[in-house]
């Protein structure tokens, strides 16, 4: 017998028209939030980034394919793995379904990451997405971000990310083990799978000129991650004991 409350349907139709009320409310926040992400200041972009993309070499200009909007997500997918970051990748799931719309509405959707592109390009062909998908290689771009780090910053605990400086130096003996299980599926070892991170950036473009406008990492990508949007309605919620979510060529029976 379930453990959970049970109830009649009036009772159920209480509690749910006062869930009804929490739920309107924070959509009226979230609304508000989305007016003072757009409210920021945008700064300049002069810096001459290079990416290496399916089309040849290109500048960050390029990556917005003629629209006046960029919205970069920053794929962990580091020079020395040998496959992206699962979590990235159940996050890259959704991409090509709502990219379309995007590009219908002036905006272009790309994700970077630092692997050479030809790790990116087999990568992609094996999840079977469509998007771009361009490498930043060894130039500025995901280290002015704040999404990858040096070995060196990473041994001195001299990291900012998600807006906060980390303290705490790592080294393969003091990693979690979610971040072992983690950096194992993607070939490598816990520091080097940490020294990229995940985030998201936007850009826009007007009378020639880009601006950075926006950047999130870590939990404010939840909003990003669909499955757990659908999670956070089913009836046990999340309902999760460590990392249990795989590539989606990974479940038994795939």
């Amino acid at each position: 017998m379930t453990m959970h409350t049970t109830g009649t349907r009036d009772e159920w139709l209480a509690a749910r028209l006062g869930l009804l009320d929490a739920e309107k409310e924070l959509t009226r926040r979230s609304d508000e939030v989305a007016r003072l992400r757009q409210a920021l200041p945008w700064v300049r972009v002069d810096k001459a980034y290079r990416f290496d993309t399916d089309e040849g070499s290109a500048t960050l200009a390029d990556l917005f394919r003629g629209r006046s909007q960029l919205l970069v997500y920053h794929f962990m997918f580091g020079a020395d793995y040998r496959a992206g970051c699962p979590s990235c990748s159940s996050i890259a799931d959704g991409f090509d379904g709502f990219a379309v719309h995007l590009a219908n509405h002036d905006v272009t959707l790309s994700a970077v990451s630092r692997a050479p592109l030809a790790k990116l390009q087999a990568y992609r062909q094996r999840m079977g997405w469509r998007f771009p998908w361009a490498s930043s290689s060894d130039g500025d771009f995901n280290f002015d971000f704040n999404v990858s780090f040096t070995e060196a910053q990473q041994r001195a605990g001299n990291i900012e990310y998600n807006y906060r400086r980390d303290g705490h130096a790592m080294d393969a003996s003091s990693a979690p083990a979610p971040l072992v299980q983690m950096a194992a599926s993607c070939g490598t070892d816990a520091p080097t799978y940490t020294r990229d991170r995940p985030g998201l950036s936007a850009f826009v473009r007007e009378d020639g000129v880009i601006y950075h406008t926006y950047s999130t990492y870590a939990r404010g990508l939840d909003g990003l991650w669909g499955m757990y949007q659908w999670l956070d309605r089913a009836p046990l919620g999340r309902n999760e004991t460590g990392v249990w979510w795989r590539r989606h060529d990974e479940y038994a029976g795939e």
